[in-house]
């Protein structure tokens, strides 16, 4: 069976490349994977966060859809403590209308940077963490017009409004998520890159309660993965290593920390923690040729079944990145 696959972007910025060539290299993914036919194309929202040079995904969006032309487009994901919910539901209104049936619009609740960029964007942050259900809610009472009567916002519409409205995805890594995104009725991408938590449980959990709660729908499971393909897999391995160092170093270094290159990498001196580190960093991506990483993608779809798999690639190399995206192709 051939699985579906996706891309997610966190557009990194590469040793010896300046934010504007890693934002213009991001549109140059998009258009690549759409060429090679990839369900869909997310691209991550951070703040002043060591090398990612994305933090207003609308923004990005708009530039990415008048560069393609039917890959789906969407933000993974908007921090939703960070914004009313009135905003977000005119900003992907917006894009839904420039570009009809293709914008999704995924929503997290971490704070995609430090704590003083948090107090930078949001008065109390952690109030309205507290608060994220509710503003799921009010988010799609905005986009499905779905308000009482007796609610204050029923007569007013987050204009303009699509055809099509942009579809809501719950991210996640744990089974919090899981369960509001079965308690909201939404499709659901689970983060397995970025946690250790038991993901195949929390997927199942959360296609039971989807079921329970809302029969009426489908459930719909993306996982998103890390993975570096290379003609070889000793290749792939020495890009995977750029990946390693990058988030080593995010660790012990304050200034802005770039994706080294190989050769970089190479020359990078490892205490034994971090080489214990680096094993268990490798553990969670799946790295190697394209038979290899064919396989364990099949492997790790026996675990999960997923509707849909989406590839987190970060190589400080923009040739081997759209080669890596090509490799893993049929």
């Amino acid at each position: 069976m051939q699985l579906k696959l996706s891309i997610l972007d966190q557009s990194p910025v590469s040793a010896g490349m300046t934010e504007q060539e890693a934002l213009e290299k991001s549109i140059r993914l998009a258009k690549h994977g759409e060429k090679l036919g990839y369900e869909r194309y997310w691209i991550a929202e951070h703040h002043d966060l060591f090398g990612l040079a994305c933090p207003n995904p609308g923004v990005m969006l708009g530039a990415i859809g008048a560069h393609t032309n039917s890959i789906r487009i969407g933000a993974g994901a908007v921090l939703l403590p960070y914004y009313k919910p009135y905003h977000v539901a005119e900003t992907y209104n917006l894009l839904a209308t420039l570009y009809p049936g293709r914008i999704d619009l995924g929503l997290g609740r971490a704070p995609g940077g430090s704590a003083e960029v948090s107090l930078a964007l949001a008065d109390n942050y952690l109030e309205e963490v507290r608060k994220f259900p509710e503003k799921v809610t009010e988010l799609q009472g905005f986009l499905d017009g779905s308000f009482a009567t007796d609610n204050m916002f029923h007569k007013i519409s987050p204009t303009p409004v699509p055809e099509e409205s942009p579809q809501l995805w719950m991210l996640g890594t744990s089974a919090r998520s899981a369960k509001l995104a079965a308690e909201k009725g939404l499709s659901y991408a689970f983060g397995h890159f970025m946690t250790d938590k038991d993901g195949p449980e929390i997927v199942r959990k959360y296609r039971t309660e989807m079921h329970e709660q809302h029969p009426e729908k489908e459930p719909y499971v993306i996982v998103a993965v890390s993975v570096i393909c290379a003609k070889t897999t000793e290749k792939a391995h020495d890009l995977a290593l750029s990946q390693c160092v990058w988030k080593l170093r995010q660790d012990t270094l304050e200034e802005d920390v770039r994706i080294p290159s190989v050769d970089e990498a190479k020359q990078y001196a490892f205490t034994d923690e971090e080489r214990d580190k680096m094993a268990a960093m490798k553990e969670q991506m799946i790295i190697g040729n394209p038979e290899e990483v064919r396989t364990s993608l099949r492997e790790l779809d026996r675990l999960y079944e997923a509707d849909e798999y989406m590839i987190v690639t970060i190589i400080h190399d923009e040739h081997d990145t759209l080669k890596s995206y090509e490799l893993m192709t049929p």
